[in-house]
C-alpha cells in the first residue's frame, strides 16, 4: 500500500469523530494519532485559563442533535453529519415556528445542495446548518429542534511531540485538530503530520523538532504562552500544515517577513517540486501563521498547502470530502514538506580553510585525465568551493551555482572529509 493510501485510510479512520476547540472529539483524535507514535504527549489545560489577550473557555461535548419538521419529517441529523449543527450549540430542546427558526438556520446558496461549517465559540448560541436547497423548500408550521449537548467547566486538550537531534536548533511542525468532519481543511493537515513524524522517528536526526496538535487559534495561543521564550531561542525553522490533501494545485504562504529559512527552503522545493505554485502574500494569513509571525513573536513559520484555505469553492462544507482529498493529493503534500526537512537536515555553512584554489586530483577528488567530461563532472564541487566562505549557507550556494541542494550537501560532505571544507559553527 503506499504512503498515500496509508493516510487516506487514516483520514477516513478519524472522518466521523466530531471535533471542536475543545471536546471528548479532539481527545479520541490524539489517541487515535497516539497509535501511530507513541512520543505522543496529551496536555489539559483548564477553562479559565489565560494566555496573553485569550481565556480558555468552556468545553464542549455533543451526543445528539435533529431537527424535526412539522410533518414529522428529519430536516437535519447529527448522527448523519455532524456539520449539521453550529459548533458549540447549547442545548436546546423546543417547538418553534419556521419564522423564528430561520434566525437560527445556517445554509450556502453558492453550494446548495452541501451543508456549511458554522462555530460560535464565544457566544452562547444554537442553530442547524443544511443544504440551501433544503432550506428553501421547507414548509410552514412548527419545528422540533433538539441539541443535547454540555457547555461546562472543562479543559482544552492539545498533543506534543519532542524529538531530540544532534543540535537544540528546532524545527516547528505544527497543526491542528478542532474541526468536524471535513477533509481538506482538517484531516489532511494532522494526517500528513502523524506520517511526517513516522519517517522521523527513522532518521539520525541533526535537528530537533517540536510537533504539535492543537486546535486552532486559540491553541497556538496556548501554546506560545507556555513555551514562548524556548522556542524563541531554538526554532530557526517551521511549517503550519493545513489543506495538504487534494490534487489541485500547490500553495505558499509565507512568513509575516517572508525572509525566513522556512521561506526559502519551501520556494526551493516548490520551484522545483510544482513550478507553477501559487504564491500567496501574509496579508492572506487565516491560520495559525497568524499567532506564529505576530509582531513580538516572530518565529520563523510558513505554510505549504495544496489547495489553500478560503480558496476552493468546497471550503468550510460537507463538500470538502474524502473525496476531494485523494491519495495522490496527501502523498504529494507529505514527500514535499519530507523534502523541505531533508533540506533543513542538509543545510550548512561551509568555510574552505585553503588559500587559493585546492588541488583535487591528489585528493582523489578530480580525474587524472582532464577532459571535457570530467570538468563537467567536477563543476558543482568547484562551484561549491568557490562560495564557500562562511557567510553562506548550503542552500544559498545551491541556489546561486544553480545545483540540486542535496547532491551539495553530499559533495560538501566529501569535501569535508579530506578537509577542504570545515563547518562554521552559530
Amino acid at each position: 500500500m503506499t504512503v498515500g493510501a496509508q493516510m487516506h485510510d487514516f483520514a477516513t479512520e478519524l472522518f466521523p469523530i466530531c471535533r471542536s476547540l475543545t471536546g471528548n472529539g479532539v481527545r479520541e483524535t490524539l489517541a487515535r494519532i497516539s497509535k501511530h507514535t507513541k512520543k505522543l504527549t496529551v496536555h489539559e489545560v483548564p477553562s479559565g485559563t489565560r494566555a496573553f489577550d485569550w481565556v480558555v473557555p468552556d468545553e464542549w461535548n455533543i451526543s445528539a442533535a435533529c431537527l424535526t419538521g412539522p410533518d414529522g419529517n428529519v430536516v437535519a441529523d447529527f448522527q448523519k453529519n455532524n456539520l449539521h449543527v453550529v459548533g458549540y450549540s447549547e442545548p436546546v430542546d423546543c417547538l418553534i415556528p419556521l419564522e423564528e427558526l430561520q434566525g437560527h438556520l445556517y445554509s450556502l446558496p453558492e453550494l446548495p445542495d452541501a451543508i456549511p461549517y458554522v462555530t460560535s465559540y464565544y457566544q452562547r448560541k444554537w442553530g442547524f446548518c443544511l443544504p440551501s436547497r433544503l432550506r428553501e423548500s421547507l414548509p410552514q408550521g412548527q419545528y422540533h429542534a433538539r441539541i443535547e449537548s454540555v457547555l461546562a467547566p472543562g479543559s482544552l486538550t492539545y498533543g506534543e511531540i519532542l524529538l531530540p537531534g544532534e543540535s537544540s536548533d528546532e524545527v516547528l511542525l505544527s497543526t491542528y485538530i478542532c474541526h468536524p468532519s471535513m477533509a481538506n481543511n482538517e484531516l489532511s493537515g494532522p494526517v500528513v503530520t502523524t506520517w511526517l513524524v513516522k519517517w522521523l522517528l527513522q532518521q539520525q536526526r541533526r535537528l530537533s523538532y517540536r510537533v504539535v496538535f492543537i486546535p486552532e487559534t486559540i491553541g497556538s495561543i496556548i501554546y506560545l504562552s507556555r513555551n514562548l521564550e524556548v522556542m524563541r531561542r531554538s526554532v530557526v525553522a517551521g511549517f503550519n500544515i493545513s489543506c495538504v490533501g487534494d490534487d489541485r494545485c500547490y500553495s505558499f504562504l509565507p512568513s509575516r517577513k517572508g525572509n525566513a529559512l522556512s521561506d526559502r527552503v519551501a520556494k526551493y522545493v516548490l520551484g522545483r517540486f510544482s513550478p507553477n505554485y501559487k504564491s500567496y502574500s501574509f496579508l492572506d494569513r487565516g491560520s495559525d501563521e497568524r499567532q506564529y509571525c505576530a509582531p513580538g513573536v516572530d518565529l520563523p513559520v510558513c505554510s505549504i498547502m495544496r489547495s489553500k484555505y478560503g480558496c476552493y469553492p468546497e471550503y468550510h462544507s460537507s463538500a470538502d470530502d474524502l473525496t476531494f482529498v485523494t491519495p495522490s493529493g496527501l502523498e504529494g503534500a507529505y514527500t514535499a514538506l519530507k523534502a523541505c526537512l531533508e533540506i533543513l537536515e542538509a543545510n550548512r555553512v561551509w568555510r574552505a580553510p585553503m588559500l587559493c584554489e585546492p588541488q583535487l586530483g591528489k585528493r582523489g577528488l578530480y580525474p587524472l585525465t582532464s577532459t571535457r567530461e570530467s570538468a563537467d563532472s567536477v563543476r558543482d564541487m568547484m562551484n561549491l568551493l568557490a562560495y564557500a566562505d562562511g557567510t553562506i549557507d548550503l542552500l544559498g550556494i545551491a541556489e546561486i551555482i544553480n545545483a540540486d541542494v542535496l547532491i551539495c550537501a553530499g559533495i560538501a560532505s566529501k569535501l569535508a572529509e579530506v578537509g577542504l571544507l570545515v563547518e562554521v559553527s552559530k
